[in-house]
């Protein structure tokens, strides 16, 4: 409870309630100021809730406390379950009701805010049924109910958003940059044709410009069309062979079955069936339904805090030290050779083990086997729909891959590479803004100086005549490297063509013949391939066949070994017994009286006379100790009552020295007299 007051005193003396409270303070608070506290950290949650109790009915206010507290979930403790005791402390301000609830409070307040918030929108209009029948009312219904779902859907939209780590400022300041590249880049532009415009034939070499990037991107995006189309080509002759071995084995599996064996399989389908049905769907049903009642449960109870989990966690490792001390109480009581079904009962459950392991890999399998029929008809759908005439092969696949690797590596040096710019961008920018600031300080005072001596603008003049000068030097250097670039590029770019058609028309004829002979031996690779997998995946179900029986033999052989490991120890123990059992009897038959008294009987027989013996004296003494214990009893309350009367006799004297230091008493013919 002292945890509890000191944690609400120091919520209550931060942000935002600012007050000025300790433990002796907030615990001698009336119960009105009380309430009014828990008001106002209410109304921080809920604004709406901010109002002086004072202008307010007590059932009003209770009423009010009790709904927002119902929306936020709130559970009052155990020793407050009744509602009416609870409303009954919240009207008349109980500390043991209004301190859990300001503790529960001030530890939720931002989780709070928000359950508030959305309660303004989320909780829901209970119209009558008789009133929805209207028309008018059933439709504003289904509106607001619409208005519902849409603020769920943009209140998620808006928290992802605000998850995602997404920057306005950062997001402005990219669209600012881009309009900057796109002035400079429209600048560029009109910069280039107004130096394009003075060259005879500019037009038809645009053109022919742009008809090249054009062919370009056509290249490009037909090589990527015959790409794809390569690869589903590809994949889809590999579905079609897969389906037709299938269709082969399907074939053979029918010409050499017979009614004896299709009823066979057809009785183990049922039995396996039967089990799936009976016994194994029905517990995973239960166990689904366990689940779903323990998760209904959890999600029906408040928030836990941390006091809460601390206490469950307690009880949970109470509940493992009771369960492993009733485990130790069982194996010690549990005797192996007294049970003789032990054996049988292991036996039983490990098959019942198996059972279940082959029932789920059989239903994992049956999942993979339909998911793999859904994937071929949807491949055999798009094979249908697909065209192509070449198919991507292994080696081009590799050396594609190559590539990819190839690419990959120089787009992570190139990544690095532009991190590194980046920073030194950075720094170059830096310094930009302070070369600029020092710049406009000396401009400043450039100017000033030319104030001085009469001669303002000077320095512009001159700056704007060596800028336009250098700017016209610059356009007329450009415009004949342009034109001569220009032309030397058509003429190269001719000679390519011609020197690159040239050198391909030997290497595509060649290209023809290899094709064919790839194709060949494509399919031979194929059918060698079809012939490797059933041979592997036969041997692979001979392989698992063996290693199953061998797990099965060694889990025998180890549990045989166990068994005869403690028959043994048994036996051991059982002639150690035999063997003590005989030499006392020897001791207690022989004549000699000092074999006698080493025998354990002796032993026994000792400590039995000498308990004997202590028992009797101990008699004697309860016998003497309840003779005299009436005697006892006066003689000890004689003494008390003598330790009363010295007690008050030193009183006496305590009380006479205090008077005699007052006065003096004389006493003279019967008479007392004080002196002072």
């Amino acid at each position: 409870m002292s945890e509890q007051l000191k944690f609400i005193v120091e919520q209550l003396n931060k942000e935002p309630f600012k007050k000025s409270f300790n433990l002796i303070t907030f615990d001698c608070l009336e119960p009105m100021q009380l309430q009014q506290i828990l008001n106002d950290v209410l109304a921080e949650i809920d604004p709406k809730q901010s109002m002086d109790l004072r202008e307010e009915m007590p059932e009003q206010t209770v009423k009010r406390m009790c709904a927002l507290l119902g929306m936020m979930k709130y559970r009052p403790p155990g020793n407050f379950s009744d509602v009416s005791a609870f409303r009954q402390g919240l009207v008349t301000g109980s500390k043991p009701v209004v301190h859990p609830i300001l503790h529960w409070l001030l530890q939720r307040v931002p989780e709070l805010k928000k359950r508030a918030y959305l309660a303004r929108y989320l909780v829901k209009l209970e119209v009558p049924a008789e009133f929805l029948q209207d028309d008018v009312i059933n439709d504003t219904n289904h509106q607001y109910e619409e208005l519902v779902e849409g603020f769920k859907t943009y209140h998620k939209e808006c928290e992802q958003l605000r998850t995602s780590g997404f920057s306005t400022a950062e997001i402005r300041k990219d669209i600012g940059a881009m309009e900057e590249e796109k002035d400079q880049l429209i600048k560029r532009v009109e910069r280039l044709k107004k130096r394009v415009e003075s060259v005879s034939n500019h037009q038809r070499m645009l053109d022919q410009a742009r008809q090249l990037r054009v062919e370009n991107e056509r290249e490009e995006s037909l090589t990527h069309q015959k790409l794809e189309q390569k690869n589903q080509l590809f994949q889809t002759e590999q579905r079609l062979q897969r389906s037709q071995q299938q269709l082969k084995d399907l074939q053979q599996a029918a010409a050499d079955a017979n009614p004896e064996s299709l009823m066979k399989r057809l009785e183990e389908e049922i039995k396996i069936n039967s089990y799936m049905v009976s016994e194994k769907l029905p517990k995973e049903l239960e166990r689904m339904r366990h689940t779903v009642q323990y998760l209904q449960k959890v999600a029906s109870e408040p928030a836990m805090g941390q006091a809460d989990l601390q206490e469950l966690e307690d009880k949970i490792r109470e509940v493992d030290s009771q369960i492993n001390q009733l485990i130790e109480k069982r194996m010690m009581r549990n005797d192996p050779m007294d049970d003789k079904l032990t054996l049988f009962r292991q036996q039983a459950s490990i098959i019942i083990r198996r059972k279940e392991s082959k029932a789920e890999e059989l239903q994992e399998a049956r999942e993979e086997l339909a998911a793999a029929e859904r994937e071929l008809r949807q491949r055999g759908s798009q094979a249908q729909v697909s065209e192509g005439e070449e198919v991507v092969r292994g080696d081009e696949l590799k050396r594609l891959v190559v590539k990819l690797r190839s690419k990959g590596t120089v787009f992570k040096k190139k990544r690095q590479e532009i991190a590194e710019m980046k920073a030194e961008y950075g720094v170059l920018q830096r310094t930009e803004e302070i070369l600029k600031q020092r710049h406009e300080t000396v401009q400043q005072k450039l100017q000033m100086m030319e104030a001085e001596k009469g001669i303002s603008g000077y320095s512009n003049t001159q700056e704007e005549l060596e800028r336009v000068s250098a700017i016209k030097s610059e356009l007329d250097e450009k415009k004949g490297r342009t034109l001569d670039d220009m032309s030397e590029m058509v003429k190269k770019l001719n000679s390519m063509i011609v020197e690159k058609k040239s050198a391909l028309a030997p290497i595509i004829k060649e290209l023809r013949s290899l094709r064919q002979r790839c194709q060949e031996i494509n399919q031979e690779y194929e059918e060698k391939k079809v012939q490797y997998e059933s041979c592997a995946v036969g041997l692979e179900s001979n392989r698992s066949k063996l290693e199953q029986e061998v797990k099965a033999l060694r889990e025998e052989t180890a549990q045989e070994e166990n068994q005869y490991h403690f028959i043994n120890s048994m036996s051991e123990i059982n002639e150690t017994q035999l063997q003590r059992a005989a030499e006392e009897m020897k001791a207690y038959v022989s004549s000699d009286p000092l074999e006698r008294k080493k025998t354990i009987r002796e032993a026994y027989m000792k400590s039995i006379s000498e308990q004997e013996l202590l028992g009797k004296k101990l008699r004697e003494k309860q016998k003497m100790v309840r003779e005299s214990h009436s005697a006892n009893m006066e003689q000890m309350k004689l003494w008390r009552d003598l330790e009363q009367l010295m007690e008050c006799k030193r009183q006496c004297f305590i009380r006479a020295q205090s008077q005699a230091s007052i006065g003096q008493v004389i006493q003279e013919g019967g008479e007392d007299r004080l002196v002072l």
